[in-house]
């Protein structure tokens, strides 16, 4: 069984900030891809910002330079730290990976997602 679990998600006015966690638990041989994903009004779920294979990191543009994503490998755990929020920033935030059980089997998993509300 494998399960994410994201938490630190709530209401904020313009301006202030959040830092979003989510943690993988279960039976994990590797995590090739750990990222935030977000569903705001009108809008199907994009990217906000991932880990990728290598090590690399991913920024969709609109949250560049405000959003900070950290991974800690040993905990399986990724962090969003968002800082400057806005209004549009508005979404359900969900946690996603691609997970491998055992080698050579993977499957992506997410979590139930955590909302955030940002006020002018």
């Amino acid at each position: 069984q494998v399960q994410l679990v994201e938490s630190g998600g709530g209401s904020v006015q313009a301006g202030g900030s959040l830092r979003l966690s989510c943690v993988a638990s279960g039976t994990i041989f590797n995590i090739g891809f750990m990222g935030w994903y977000r569903q705001t009004p009108g809008n199907q779920c994009e990217l906000v910002a991932a880990f990728i294979s290598g090590g690399g990191t991913q920024y969709a543009d609109f949250v560049k330079g405000r959003f900070t994503v950290t991974r800690d490998v040993a905990k399986n755990s990724l962090y969003l730290q968002m800082d400057s929020l806005k209004p549009e920033d508005t979404a359900v935030y969900y946690c996603g990976a691609n997970i491998e059980t055992e080698p050579l089997h993977e499957q992506d998993y997410w979590g139930q997602g955590t909302q955030v509300t940002v006020s002018s």
